[in-house]
């Protein structure tokens, strides 16, 4: 009979550690937590020193009921959730919910391991530990603190918006974050620039050189009109093109770091098209355990949720030994690696990398599902990348002077492919030329043509999954294990809609977002949002007490809910009437909010169930027909101005249009902010009003 009771997480790991620990140890699965606070209510006795109020989970009866039984049999039970405060609180709620903290006769042990390899878990075992109250606490603090916000703002957006919203502690910022981005873009104004290439060459070669316009007198110049350029090309008419300055050198591109949760998502993102959830979903199935032929079932990858880069010793050593075999010497990387430190790095991880660094892509394909498989070559290609050596280029930049004005060229050549021979980003894809090796100073160049090119500045791109998680890593909003959920939650409620990659906010996202920052400014404040991260950060690692977060927030919050509650009274969104009759009853209809906005309906609901989409008309004549332009919708719920004598005419437009012809070509301006711009991508001409 098993004496030794190892209770894990995911019904998926047991199969793999069983396997490692033999016939004396017995091992089951919690699948997830098995308390939390109650749905029905807070669950959070604000009244008496804030104590949260944990039941067990619906469906978790039978489970637990289990587990009693192996405990029973056991005299040793270890606690081997996963490495992390939540894992960590996870083991916490199994013991009271198990009562292990009241068995006198069994010996109650916390285990944690960053891989599930045979030799990770049988090291765990010979250093157990009691559970981390301090992680535990910091987990507490968090999910309390993210019930105090859904549970005291969400009914508010039930009755003024509709039923099924949210708002959270950190998806309302990732919200607005979203939303201002789409103000930046809509209030960009495009400036006019150009550029200028002068097409030389060599007395005697017949290859053609490009060389960029720099400046004039030996300041670097941007030219910002056509008569500009004009007056730059009047001044090079029979200037003599001579080359003024040489320069070779040698240029190194240092390898990756590995991948930690955020960097991970964003290169899965770029490389393999994989949303943020896809990405942790299948790292997950690599982590937890996957039959790799002639292995067993082996957990591939190290654990997923980190913001550290930090690698092990053993790990680190055995990878380059590998690389000295396999790619030879040179390719080692001789120094140390730099490690990502700072005060958001969270728990002692490492980063995610290959549990073993020998399986590599090719042994394993076969055994992996086709996403496992680009996934983990991804991890594992970038892990090997960054133990070797840089690569490095061999580089020519030529200045070049004609009269007043300079030119140059500049070119490099890979000489050493180093950490490039296994994996290449996309910003690593350089064009290579040839390095101008024959050109000296003093040489002229003949003047084959003169290419000005007009451009205008681009806005600011629109949020992706990849760019947000950047932009809240880099911010402190949310940590490893939140990132993938908060993009997952209002993509969900339909604050945002995804269209080829890009995020963009729904019109029910602009409603939600405008009520947070009237009502609840500090919420939805990147700043404050980030300094209470690093506070639970501080829990974590003991220095702050949690009840004194939870004391200092909630009289704020359970005052801002008061004021808005008097605030959104007059605050009139939905069922708004309108003299648009019912085309069944006759009954003025109303506007209400559905998944994708403002839809039109019978007031006479339930008896009358007529509904019909919402046009609302701007009062701006359609450029291409002259009828009327109205607001529609995309089917995912993104705003744009169209013709209403669609489909006959295709019209359409993301920016407002105006009736405004444009003076200068007599395109049709759109608003942006305060001016009116032309829509003609040549013209350029703009207007404040």
């Amino acid at each position: 009979m098993a004496k030794n009771l190892v209770i894990v997480e995911s019904p998926a790991k047991v199969k793999t550690i069983k396997k490692f620990l033999g016939s004396t140890y017995e091992v089951d699965a919690s699948n997830g937590h098995v308390r939390d606070l109650p749905k029905s209510s807070l669950g959070i006795d604000v009244e008496h020193d804030y104590e949260p109020k944990y039941i067990t989970i619906r469906g978790k009866g039978d489970i637990l009921a289990k587990l009693r039984k192996e405990v029973k049999k056991a005299e040793k039970v270890y606690l081997a959730t996963d490495p992390d405060r939540e894992g960590e609180a996870i083991s916490w709620h199994l013991m009271k919910a198990l009562k292990l903290d009241e068995a006198k006769d069994k010996k109650i042990y916390r285990i944690s391991f960053n891989e599930i390899t045979k030799n990770a878990v049988k090291t765990s075992l010979k250093s157990p530990r009691e559970i981390d109250m301090d992680l535990v606490n910091a987990q507490q603090t968090r999910r309390i603190l993210d019930r105090m916000v859904g549970y005291s703002i969400s009914p508010l957006l039930w009755g003024k918006v509709k039923r099924g919203l949210s708002a959270g502690r950190v998806q309302s910022v990732a919200l607005r974050m979203i939303c201002d981005r789409e103000d930046e873009i809509a209030a960009f104004i495009p400036e006019e620039y150009w550029t200028l290439e002068a097409e030389l060459k060599q007395k005697g070669s017949r290859k053609t050189l490009k060389a960029k316009f720099h400046g004039t007198d030996g300041e670097k110049v941007t030219i910002r009109s056509q008569d500009q350029v004009e007056q730059i090309m009047a001044d090079l008419e029979g200037a003599a093109f001579v080359v003024e300055e040489v320069n070779h050198g040698t240029r190194a591109k240092k390898p990756p770091i590995p991948f930690t949760t955020s960097t991970l998502q964003q290169e899965a993102s770029k490389v393999l098209n994989f949303s943020t959830q896809k990405t942790m979903r299948i790292a997950q199935q690599l982590y937890e355990g996957v039959d790799v032929k002639g292995h067993g079932t082996i957990g591939l990858i190290t654990y997923l949720r980190t913001d550290s880069t930090r690698i092990a010793e053993e790990a680190d050593r055995e990878a380059r030994q590998y690389i000295g075999a396999n790619y030879g010497e040179k390719y080692v990387l001789q120094s140390q690696v730099s490690q990502k430190n700072g005060g958001k790095i969270q728990d002692a991880h490492e980063a995610i990398r290959p549990t073993d660094i020998s399986l590599t892509p090719v042994l394993v394909k076969e055994s992996l599902q086709r996403d496992q498989f680009r996934l983990y070559q991804l991890i594992w290609k970038r892990f090997a990348a960054s133990r070797m050596q840089p690569a490095v280029y061999d580089t020519t930049s030529v200045r070049v002077r004609a009269g007043k004005q300079q030119f140059a060229l500049s070119a490099s050549r890979l000489v050493f492919d180093g950490f490039m021979s296994v994996y290449v980003q996309e910003d690593d894809k350089e064009e290579t030329n040839s390095l101008f090796a024959d050109l000296s100073p003093g040489d002229e160049l003949s003047l084959c043509a003169l290419q000005p090119d007009q451009h205008f500045t681009q806005p600011p791109a629109h949020y992706t999954e990849a760019s947000l998680v950047k932009a809240l890593e880099e911010q402190g909003i949310g940590r490893p294990s939140t990132y993938a959920p908060t993009i997952t939650t209002i993509l969900a409620r339909r604050y945002v809609t995804k269209e080829e990659k890009k995020l963009y906010v729904t019109e029910l996202g602009e409603v939600v977002n405008a009520i947070m920052k009237e009502c609840f400014p500090s919420i939805v404040d990147t700043r404050f949002t980030a300094n209470m991260e690093l506070l639970l950060d501080k829990v974590g690692d003991g220095t702050v007490k949690w009840k004194t977060i939870v004391e200092n927030f909630y009289p704020d919050l359970d005052q801002a809910v008061k004021v808005a509650e008097k605030t959104l009274e007059s605050v009139k969104i939905a069922d708004e009437e309108t003299d648009i009759p019912c085309d069944l009853c006759g009954r003025n209809m109303v506007i209400k909010y559905g998944p994708h906005g403002k839809f039109l309906a019978c007031p006479g609901f339930p008896d009358c169930k007529n509904t019909k989409p919402y046009l609302e008309k701007i009062g701006v004549p359609c450029p291409k027909c002259g009828k009327d332009l109205v607001i529609k919708k995309t089917k995912k719920g993104r705003r744009y101005y169209g013709c209403e004598n669609n489909p006959e005419c295709d019209f359409m437009s993301w920016q407002k249009p105006s009736r405004e012809k444009c003076p200068s070509c007599g395109s049709y301006m759109v608003e942006k902010g305060n001016k009116l711009v032309c829509t003609s991508g040549s013209c350029g001409y703009h207007v404040t009003v």
